[in-house]
């Protein structure tokens, strides 16, 4: 029993000598805790919100004149004013036919003809001879929600321009604006006043008319100058009493109107031209009205109609087929393979032709 306890004792000292040994050497040590593992986050990445870049706005659409298509800065903020001008031997030279951005030329009693000129872009100071309204003058002037100006007229003519919705200032009436000139006789000296007319427009005419016709961008880029056929003379026959001719004048890029043989020209001797001339076929008819002379007056069915025609501008023609849907719209013009046509900027003169005893030819 004492050999084995002794035995033991031994053996357990030389383990302790040993350890302390190993310790005196650096050998054993305490226990070095592992390291705690650290989690790795990549930083978050912004994603692209703007999207795809914006593509640029397109440029503005420049400001033009409802009537002409000519540019402008700023659009007066005015009616549209209408007058009946007469177109006699008597009447002629007539005054402010020149500033009219719109000249319809119609077929009144005995087979001459007068004009109702629309001024819009261009305000003349004077008028002259301002004479009266015809039945078909409500189908020209409704789509332009303005002003018509003339002398008087039959009550139903009247009323028929005032249900359209177009404020009328007439002379009979004692309407402001209105003098005769005492270097011709009646009733082919009436004298209106432009600026006096527009100022007594009503409350409901502060606004610009809408266009009456489609137009390019440019003179020259019309739908005659790019499909037509050179047009150097227009001779339009309304009636046997009445023979308009349109010559082109290279040099100016206008259209320079005769009467006949003789040239047209203002009063103050300036030629009545056009940068557009729109020759429209209409079907005529005698109403159940006479002048005072007995003579019916005709009408041209212009709402709720159509029919054929040319337009003539920068030198060129075009057949176009042209309609109205009703008083108060304006008249649509197609090619023939039913393209929009558009006119070149610049004033408009349309022959209202008669179908049938009127007639055009164009060379």
């Amino acid at each position: 029993m004492t050999t084995r306890r002794t035995t033991a004792v031994r053996a357990t000292g030389a383990a302790l000598v040993i350890m302390l040994g190993l310790a005196a050497c650096g050998l054993v040590g305490p226990e070095v805790p592992s390291p705690t593992p650290t989690a790795t986050v990549d930083a978050p990445v912004e994603s692209d919100r703007t999207g795809p870049p914006k593509p640029p706005k397109p440029p503005a659409a420049p400001v033009v004149w409802p009537l002409t298509g000519v540019r402008t800065d700023k659009i007066a903020n005015r009616p549209a004013v209408s007058v009946k001008i007469e177109n006699s031997s008597d009447a002629r030279p007539q005054r402010g036919l020149v500033e009219a951005d719109i000249v319809w030329e119609e077929v009144v009693e005995g087979g001459i003809s007068r004009f109702v000129a629309t001024y819009h872009s261009n305000i003349p100071d004077i008028v002259e001879p301002v004479r009266s309204v015809r039945p078909m003058d409500p189908a020209i002037v409704g789509p332009l929600d303005g002003i018509l100006v003339f002398s008087g007229g039959q009550g139903p003519f009247i009323a028929a321009t005032e249900r359209v919705g177009t404020q009328t200032i007439i002379m009979d009436k004692g309407d402001a604006g209105f003098t005769r000139d005492s270097s011709r006789y009646a009733p082919h000296n009436v004298i209106g006043s432009m600026p006096t007319f527009l100022a007594q427009a009503d409350g409901r005419r502060t606004n610009p008319p809408r266009a009456q016709f489609k137009y390019a961008p440019k003179v020259g880029q019309g739908t005659a100058r790019k499909g037509g056929t050179p047009a150097h003379v227009v001779d339009v026959r309304l009636s046997p009493a009445q023979r308009t001719v349109w010559t082109w004048d290279q040099e100016n890029k206008r259209y320079l109107r005769s009467e006949g043989s003789a040239a047209s020209v203002a009063a103050d001797g300036r030629r009545h031209s056009a940068r557009n001339v729109l020759v429209l076929s209409t079907h005529v008819f005698n109403t159940k009205w006479v002048d005072p002379s007995g003579a019916p007056v005709p009408e041209h069915k212009l709402a709720e109609s159509s029919g054929v025609g040319t337009l003539v501008s920068t030198g060129r023609s075009i057949p176009v087929r042209w309609s109205k849907k009703d008083l108060l719209s304006p008249i649509v013009l197609k090619t023939r393979d039913g393209q929009d046509v558009r006119l070149d900027p610049g004033n408009t003169w349309i022959e209202l032709v008669p179908a049938g005893s009127g007639s055009w030819s164009v060379r």
